[in-house]
């Protein structure tokens, strides 16, 4: 979903624009501001694909909002209206890559025809696949591979050299080794079953690294890697602070940019890879040294969803300290392991088969050795979620006497591996229901407060586009749709009382302008607020 956001100063016309695009079927999140410091506000909080606006404003006036979004987010369309013949603005408006003029004269039909294109022109520019060909190119090349594998021994768990930056300067990585990085983890578990191989899996990550190059080049300096369960990680930097920058505003810019940039690469990789990836980001950047503890912190906290998770972006917190699991030495364990924390039941049973598939014939400490190992995954698992009082038999994880034969003891096991991927999908369901409970109860209690999609995912700290797609999913109406149904709701229980005047039922309602909540009013009943109190009274 493409996020607009209307800029007029004219309330009238911001409205208006808005009440045609909400009905004109384009699948759109639209948000508005009444000034250029306002979308400015907007610009810096949440991603934005496409800007309709005004060229002449008091204050920030459309060119200098075109900075603005050039710098912020050099993907969006901009769509300039204006009733002025300013042939200044206008020459320099169609200068600009990504920027259409209309005259406010030329009617709604010509508006909605230059959304359209902006829509169609976001998502050309999303379908890569050519860069995925080039990027068969790249990935044999020596340097590709050296940075991967150096990177991965960092990021499980190696201690950065002293001599960083002589490293990065041989293996030609685009990053400062005296500089932190943010940290962002993608996830590719909830992808579809063509990347159920190994080799699938691997080329489909690469290809999604190198399509993440494209869309995060230009604002920052970004390297995508692969990690040994085969998700992708990116290290990322901004450009180097000027004298004269504010470090932490400069910081919350930088993230609002990456959070924005990552449903950009969603997109991109669902529409060109068919490929769905959730990330999870660091919101603040961590200095090289904790670089590992960072990762793991990002990769655990991945794989607790809300919901199926597919297409979010989760930002965490940094500031506790990075906790970093105790990994066991055998691979098939750590394998065992990464699966059952991902939920990628079939993986996971494809590995716990290959371990206990020739359990006849070896000796009984082998096979007392690996029930071991398959139990403490499990156990693990069980008591960082919680699970001691819901997996039944739980205690005879560490007593495989208590079973007649080793087979028993083995299905023992893979029957408890079933439990745990059940209670986790059930777990998600209910994080789902529990989520979008808090934002209904919001919605309620803050109905003559601004309640744009934006503002809602940030009360429950998800991204914008997850957030609609998940409410979309639990409740079978959109978001925008369950607030106007709301609003309606509440401000006919306004007007059959005699307390409040129209005006003031509007303002309860969330709508200052009383022309604005007479026409959302009689666009939903057919009638005004007016005319419906009196016929209530009646």
């Amino acid at each position: 979903m493409y996020r607009l956001l209307i800029v007029d100063d004219e309330e009238m016309i911001t409205d208006g624009l808005y009440e045609t695009l909400s009905g004109c079927g384009l699948d759109l999140d639209l948000c508005k501001a009444y000034s250029g410091r306002e979308a400015l506000n907007w610009l810096h909080r949440t991603r934005v694909d496409i800007v309709l606006s005004d060229i002449r404003m008091p204050g920030i006036d459309g060119m200098q909002l075109m900075a603005a979004i050039k710098r912020h987010w050099p993907h969006c369309r901009l769509i300039f209206l204006t009733g002025y013949s300013d042939f200044d603005a206008v020459y320099r408006a169609i200068q600009t890559p990504g920027v259409q003029y209309l005259l406010k004269s030329e009617g709604y039909p010509k508006v909605i025809q230059a959304v359209e294109q902006a829509v169609a022109e976001l998502s050309d520019s999303l379908r890569v696949n050519d860069l995925v060909q080039r990027a068969q190119e790249k990935l044999n090349t020596l340097e590709v591979l050296a940075r991967g594998e150096y990177f991965r021994h960092l990021l499980h768990g190696a201690n950065p050299a002293s001599n960083l930056a002589a490293d990065f300067g041989k293996l030609n990585i685009p990053l400062d080794a005296g500089r932190p990085v943010y940290v962002a983890q993608g996830d590719l578990s909830r992808a579809s079953s063509a990347v159920s191989s190994y080799a699938s899996r691997h080329e489909s990550a690469m290809a999604v690294t190198l399509l993440a190059e494209r869309l995060l080049d230009g604002q920052v300096r970004s390297l995508g890697m692969i990690d040994r369960f085969g998700d992708v990680v990116w290290l990322i930097q901004r450009p180097a602070d000027g004298p004269d920058a504010d470090a932490e505003e400069d910081e919350a810019s930088v993230l609002s940019y990456l959070v924005g940039q990552f449903e950009l690469i969603q997109q991109a990789c669902l529409s060109s890879l068919a490929l769905s990836v959730a990330v999870t980001l660091g919101d603040r950047p961590a200095e090289w040294a904790k670089l590992s503890s960072t990762y793991d912190k990002l990769r655990r906290q991945g794989q607790t969803r809300t919901g199926d998770g597919s297409q979010m972006v989760r930002t965490l917190s940094l500031d506790a300290a990075c906790c970093v699991r105790e990994r066991s030495p055998r691979d098939k364990s750590d394998a065992l392991s990464a699966h059952l924390d991902a939920g990628r039941r079939d993986e996971f049973f494809q590995v716990f088969d290959e371990l206990t598939a020739s359990e006849q014939g070896n000796a009984s400490s082998y096979l007392q050795e690996l029930y071991y190992t398959i139990s403490l995954v499990l156990l693990s698992y069980i008591n960082r979620s919680e699970l001691e009082n819901q997996v039944a038999g739980f205690p005879a994880l560490m007593r495989p006497d208590e079973f007649a034969s080793w087979s028993d003891a083995f299905a023992f096991l893979r029957a408890t591996s079933t439990t745990l991927f059940e209670l986790r999908s059930s777990g998600e369901r209910n994080r789902a229901a529990e989520a979008i409970g808090k934002v209904r109860a919001y919605i309620e209690e803050h109905l003559d407060e601004d309640l744009s999609l934006v503002r809602l995912a940030g009360y429950i700290h998800f991204n914008p586009s997850y957030l609609s797609r998940l409410f979309k999913q639990e409740c079978g109406v959109n978001l925008s749709e369950y607030i106007e149904a709301a609003r309606i709701e509440r401000a006919k229980a306004l007007l059959r009382g005699d307390d409040l005047k129209v005006l003031e039922v509007g303002v309860r309602v969330g709508y200052e302008a009383s022309q604005s909540f007479t026409r959302f009013f009689k666009k939903a009943l057919g009638v005004t607020p007016q005319e419906y109190r009196e016929a209530a009274r009646k």
